[in-house]
């Protein structure tokens, strides 16, 4: 496979998929004081449901979609720590995009904890904008959108 491809996710990258996950999750632990939702998923299943794409082989990032009627949420968006900086989440975003056209969907939504502030720093570098910020139960969010016409 072509470093540069993306692809959907097969049952057998499910066990990649949760390790890039981890891996990309993991130091945010004791900054939120919790596990970060994406870490647990139920990866298997949001694999046969076709909601998860990857790139590189080995997989080195992913994201995981939700299709609703007026947009793509992106739930998931994971880079394994070996590969950030190099512009594969960057790809992933702008694969997200193209997927939610091809969907016929006017935007993307996604949000991200409060806490991990780099993120609020990368969404608007690629056209994201700022929602609001909500409360959530034990999470404090930061939402974003970026429409698409």
């Amino acid at each position: 496979m072509d470093d540069d491809e993306i692809r959907a996710a097969v049952a057998a990258d499910v066990p990649a998929v949760k390790a890039v996950t981890d891996a990309a999750y993991h130091h945010y632990i004791e900054r939120i004081g919790r596990v970060p939702q994406p870490m647990e998923r139920d990866h298997a299943a949001n694999v046969a449901a076709g909601q998860v794409f990857v790139t590189g082989e080995p997989v080195i990032g992913l994201v995981a979609v939700e299709e609703y009627a007026d947009h793509l949420y992106l739930d998931n968006i994971a880079v394994h720590p070996d590969a950030q900086g190099q512009g594969v989440g960057g790809r992933l975003l702008r694969f997200v995009e193209a997927h939610a056209r091809a969907l016929g969907v006017p935007e993307v939504r996604l949000y991200t904890n409060a806490m991990m502030w780099e993120n609020q720093k990368i969404y608007p570098k690629y056209g994201y904008e700022f929602v609001e910020r909500r409360v959530e139960g034990p999470y404090d969010r930061i939402h974003y959108r970026k429409r698409l016409v």
